[in-house]
């Protein structure tokens, strides 16, 4: 006896839908946090992907929540890593004041 994929919707895309928006879900936090040189993968590419599927039209209920859900939670990253740099704007280019002369020439 064969066995053969059925989907709720009826649509071969909704299964691919539900693939693209998984991946999301699983890549995009680590890829946005990244490492000591930054995200690996933008807020904007993120938001793009995303719009992308939105633009297709032919989300079920449940991908349209989910895509929702992954907006929002590029919103709030966005948010928190303004409020987390903002404070870092006004720093100098010289963390330390240069050294004085006869601060130079003295032992310590």
């Amino acid at each position: 006896m064969e066995r053969t994929l059925i989907t709720l919707t009826g649509s071969p895309h909704a299964t691919l839908f539900d693939q693209d928006i998984a991946h999301i879900r699983r890549v995009m936090r680590p890829s946005l946090h990244g490492d000591l040189g930054g995200p690996i993968l933008p807020a904007a590419y993120w938001r793009k992907r995303l719009c992308q599927l939105l633009d297709t039209g032919n989300l079920s209920h449940a991908q349209l929540c989910s895509v929702d859900s992954l907006l929002l939670q590029l919103d709030q990253f966005e948010a928190q890593s303004q409020s987390v740099w903002n404070p870092l704007i006004p720093a100098t280019a010289a963390p330390f004041p240069p050294l004085s002369p006869t601060a130079a020439g003295r032992p310590l």
